[in-house]
């Protein structure tokens, strides 16, 4: 996926990933509740359980995704499977007690959900998540990725595989950009965050973003580069992966005395100040979206490069605090 620099939906990116994986681990069982065409969670050659079939590998749970969590929750507990089922993520809602004990009980679950914000567009503020994936990331003992791209897919996909727990994946229904990577930043992406664009001298202002707004992030920094301004790109596909790293790296990812930060996700804002301190700033969506095509929807809710380098260029000329002060929470209180 790295050579083939693809721009596609991350739900598209999923299913590539998942035909690759599924050849090779047979003990994968997938489902869908409903959705499967949406979430393009099925893979080629794949057979379908039934009565007549069951040593099928994909299970149509119908519109019951409380059940198809549950369900896989307990063929997570019987072995030797690794079961994964798919909706998309506002929908999570109904699943949500299932999910629970699934980090409770540390059960290998994968929850695959699509159309993981406003980006779903014209199916309106019912269907597009805002609160979601905050909420998910405060369950104790679950894993949850937003991938920006074909390559953070594909990485997420594998340590999901790996890991001896939960995960949600968090995927867009819209097309997203490949991003350009070197060996080290490909290498750090199963850290759960990285450096995806590196500033030419010492970074002035560091953005964090995940998911669809990864782009928005890069594009805003390659603008102020061109005026003479050096801003750091961290995308951070999984916040709690991150947060498990050693001091060492984290330090090295977000360092304390780069003080200027923004985070930028289609999403709730609050759960991003642990991470921007109490001078940094939050574009996140604290309130719901409306009907209307994806671009459309992400301009009125403010999810622009325009306004990311507006919010920049206002830090950088009104700072209220001195250079040479470090990023530090106690100024919080």
């Amino acid at each position: 996926m790295q050579t083939k620099k693809e721009t596609i939906a991350t739900r598209k990116a999923s299913h590539i990933s998942l035909n690759h994986y599924a050849k090779v681990l047979p003990e994968l069982i997938g489902g869908s509740a409903d959705l499967t065409g949406s979430n393009l969670t099925d893979w080629q050659g794949v057979k379908v359980f039934s009565k007549g079939n069951p040593a099928g590998q994909y299970l149509h749970y119908g519109v019951r995704e409380f059940g198809m969590s549950a369900i896989m929750n307990g063929m997570a507990l019987y072995g030797g499977l690794i079961p994964f089922g798919g909706t998309f993520l506002t929908f999570s809602d109904y699943a949500r007690n299932a999910v629970r004990l699934s980090a409770l009980m540390k059960q290998r679950v994968i929850f695959v959900y699509t159309h993981d914000s406003i980006g779903l567009g014209e199916d309106g503020p019912t269907h597009q998540a805002v609160e979601h994936a905050p909420s998910l990331r405060l369950i104790p003992g679950l894993s949850v990725w937003r991938p920006c791209d074909t390559v953070e897919t594909a990485v997420a996909w594998r340590i999901a595989i790996e890991h001896q727990g939960p995960t949600c994946l968090l995927l867009s229904r819209q097309n997203l950009p490949f991003q350009e990577r070197d060996r080290e930043a490909l290498q750090n992406i199963q850290r759960g965050a990285y450096v995806l664009r590196e500033s030419t001298g010492t970074p002035d202002m560091i953005f964090i973003a995940t998911g669809s707004e990864v782009g928005l992030a890069v594009q805003a920094a390659q603008q102020m580069a061109e005026s003479g301004m050096n801003i750091r790109v961290v995308s951070m596909p999984s916040a709690d992966v991150f947060l498990k790293q050693d001091p060492n790296y984290q330090e090295k990812v977000l360092p304390k005395k780069i003080a200027l930060r923004i985070a930028v996700e289609a999403a709730s804002s609050a759960y991003w100040y642990q991470f921007v301190g109490c001078h940094g700033k939050v574009i996140g969506l604290d309130r719901f979206g409306a009907s209307a095509p994806a671009k459309d929807v992400f301009r009125d809710c403010g999810f622009t490069v325009e306004r990311i380098i507006e919010v920049a260029k206002e830090m950088l000329v009104t700072k209220n605090f001195t250079g040479e002060k470090s990023y530090d929470y106690s100024s919080c209180h």
